[in-house]
């Protein structure tokens, strides 16, 4: 017999700046423990051009004013995302179990800790729904990185049946989770590759201050990638740590993006805004091929990809052409819309939370074992 569905709100703010995804997801359970999401809604907030500014400022530095100011400023875009995608599913807010929220990374340092900000008393006072928030700090008390948080929904909502299958997730972060056959916890693997769209989006907004990123990958698709650039990068030594591991925006600065176009310009003088893009991206692409040759030894043949960088469809076939023989396909391909799963996976970090289940994978984070994630703000 299918035990009664639950409905839960994420909400994801990425490193990619872009703004907010905020997803309305029923809970299945069946018998056997399966879980199955059922996506009502989801909608994306896309940030304004002072907000997208403040939230890269305080990256790199601000007073506590400001801090305090943009936390609660956070917290009521979160809150108005939550909102609307409540609205667009036409569930009433009392069938709500709790928003999940996991606000945004300002910095991420494990061992020393980690800080999410999105002010989560804000959103119970602007919705009058309990919010879940603070998913990563136990992770990083009990040893672990704090990331990726996703591998657990990856592997419980969707594993394939018969085969290996890795998702690739593409925010300003890359991270992928190796996910066995029927989801078995015990052989998940995870872990962040590097970058995902941050370099790329950053040289985009550096020197095409009009564009928000790359859209379609139109700049991309006219350079040509400056190879010995990319082998420079490479030899990164971040990139050969071994898992666990995690990285984010205090790694990928403005600082590096200056001296990534500075290295692009020394090795082609005549070098166009076009192939510093594409530089870029086919440099994100490769990241994501010596993750899979270092550290990805399971007999995986299909990549699903996820977040803003699958839409980028110069991106989408350098990894495809990268990762090859392997299938390469987008996630929505198999399941729903690929930019509503990162909130997916923070609804059912939520639906764990509530059921006073572990929502890390200790494989994945290194944490020295099984943790209940988030703190509960009641209505």
């Amino acid at each position: 017999m299918t035990k009664p569905s639950q409905v839960f709100v994420g909400l994801m703010s990425g490193t990619s700046l872009d703004g907010i995804t905020a997803a309305v997801v029923r809970f299945h359970e069946d018998a056997n423990g399966r879980v199955r999401p059922e996506l009502l809604a989801h909608v994306a907030r896309a940030y304004d051009a002072v907000t997208r500014t403040r939230l890269a400022a305080a990256l790199v530095g601000a007073t506590p004013s400001e801090y305090t100011r943009l936390d609660f400023a956070l917290g009521g875009l979160l809150a108005d995302a939550a909102l609307a995608a409540i609205a667009e599913s036409g569930v009433a807010r009392d069938e709500i179990s709790a928003i999940a929220s996991h606000g945004h990374t300002v910095w991420h340092e494990p061992p020393h800790g980690t800080w999410q900000f999105g002010a989560p008393a804000v959103i119970v006072e602007r919705t009058g729904v309990g919010v879940i928030a603070d998913f990563r700090t136990r992770d990083v008390a009990a040893g672990g990185q704090g990331a990726p948080l996703v591998p657990i929904a990856d592997a419980m909502l969707f594993a394939d049946d018969r085969r290996w299958r890795v998702l690739q997730n593409l925010g300003g972060i890359g991270n992928l989770t190796v996910v066995p056959p029927d989801g078995v916890l015990e052989g998940v693997r995870a872990f962040d590759t590097g970058p995902g769209v941050c370099i790329i989006d950053g040289v985009t907004r550096l020197l095409r201050p009009d564009l928000p990123y790359d859209v379609n990958g139109a700049l991309a698709a006219k350079g040509m990638p400056i190879e010995s650039v990319i082998e420079q990068l490479l030899l990164d030594p971040w990139l050969a740590h071994e898992p666990p591991k995690s990285t984010g925006r205090e790694k990928y600065t403005a600082r590096y993006i200056d001296a990534f176009v500075d290295a692009c310009r020394t090795a082609r003088a005549d070098c166009t805004t076009e192939d510093l893009i594409c530089t870029a991206t086919w440099f994100t692409a490769r990241t994501i091929g010596v993750a899979f040759e270092r550290f990805v030894p399971h007999p995986v043949d299909e990549v699903l990809l996820s977040g803003g960088g699958a839409r980028n469809p110069v991106l989408r076939e350098a990894i495809a052409m990268t990762l090859a023989p392997r299938q390469v396909r987008p996630f929505d391909r198999v399941f729903f819309d690929g930019d509503a799963k990162e909130a997916v996976a923070f609804a059912f970090l939520g639906w764990l939370h509530r059921h006073g289940r572990p929502g890390n994978v200790p494989s994945a984070t290194g944490a020295c074992g099984p943790r209940v994630l988030g703190a509960y703000y009641p209505p």
